[in-house]
């Protein structure tokens, strides 16, 4: 396989020097029956699997088709479910690189992981399909928000970038306009700059507010063939504009989607919210820690209308922390020491 650590530098296997008892130990194995998804589950050079083995401090040998995991007893448990999830999610096609294996680790210390990605016996798997990808949850939070975003009329989805909150919503919208059950997707956001400022934008009006909703774009286009988007976009069954196009109109049939919602105002935040009409479901995603906005959080417009609607009937508040960032794990640990600094 080309890489193997030795088991005494292993310090899951090493004794304790000052002479704590050790927790009990336990070595499993497992089979594989499809040797064709074996070289993408190990990865190039055993990557993956020395990645599960240096997050949960478990000594991993594979042979052939057979893997044999050993260490203490619950990280064995724990690197046994996420090696049968990552062998499940290639065996239905599905993509697995070093973020998804991050989550996958996270996620094995759920009790219920295993039927939670796949479904109970009794319910359907929690998954959300577009034309060009089948999404699923990636940490426990977000298994949380798509089940809201399944069951509520107005979720607010706050946390840190990186958490999945809009790409989940954009990948929700564009699922049930597919299937029917919306005719429009109108996304939305302020358009306010982060910190810099920017000047004269040339050209026409979608010129100078699309470099505000690239992000939204972006997401679209990872959901949809982009012939499809456009021709949608064309025809305004996907809107996509700045929270000021929205006053004065009734969003009926539709799937509604705010993004960047820390930057709104409390005068903002609520014609938008008035905006809702029948048989639509709006989303509220937003980063209470980065309001750009002149006056701080004091001014959001998000953080005043959780406080107000947080537990009415018909809202869900799904509340992601940088133990849910799904991007690079790197952006994670950045996220946590900038909270750390209390600011």
């Amino acid at each position: 396989m080309g890489r193997r650590p030795s088991r005494a530098a292993n310090p899951a296997l090493s004794p304790d020097p000052r002479g704590i008892a050790a927790p009990r130990r336990a070595r499993v194995e497992l089979t594989f029956e499809n040797q064709s998804l074996l070289g993408p589950l190990f990865g190039q050079f055993d990557a993956n699997l020395v990645q599960v083995e240096n997050r949960l401090g478990v000594y991993i040998h594979a042979r052939g088709h057979q893997v044999v995991i050993e260490g203490p007893e619950d990280d064995v448990s724990r690197a046994r479910e996420t090696l049968k999830t990552m062998y499940d999610r290639l065996a239905r096609g599905e993509d697995l690189d070093s973020g998804a294996i991050e989550s996958l680790i996270a996620m094995s210390a759920e009790p219920t992981l295993e039927g939670i990605i796949s479904g109970e016996s009794d319910t359907p798997p929690i998954m959300i399909r577009t034309r060009k990808k089948t999404i699923v949850p990636r940490s426990a939070t977000q298994i949380e928000y798509m089940r809201s975003l399944a069951k509520d009329d107005i979720i607010f989805a706050l946390g840190p970038a990186g958490t999945g909150k809009t790409y989940i919503a954009v990948a929700q919208a564009v699922s049930q306009l597919i299937a029917g059950s919306v005719q429009r997707l109108i996304l939305s956001r302020p358009a306010v700059e982060a910190g810099e400022k920017l000047g004269f934008l040339p050209g026409d009006m979608k010129d100078k507010v699309d470099p505000y909703l690239r992000p939204l774009y972006d997401a679209l286009y990872d959901c949809m063939p982009p012939e499809q988007v456009e021709r949608r976009l064309a025809n305004g069954e996907i809107e996509i504009a700045p929270i000021a196009f929205m006053r004065g109109r009734t969003l009926a049939d539709s799937f509604i989607i705010l993004d960047e919602a820390q930057n709104t105002t409390r005068e903002q935040m609520k014609m938008f919210l008035t905006r809702f009409g029948q048989n639509s479901r709006m989303v509220i995603c937003g980063d209470p820690r980065q309001v750009d906005i002149p006056g701080g959080d004091r001014m959001s417009g998000l953080a005043d209308a959780v406080g107000r609607l947080e537990g009415v009937d018909g809202f869900g508040t799904i509340r992601f922390t940088a133990a849910d960032v799904v991007r690079h794990p790197i952006v994670g640990r950045i996220v946590e020491a900038y909270e750390g600094e209390g600011a």
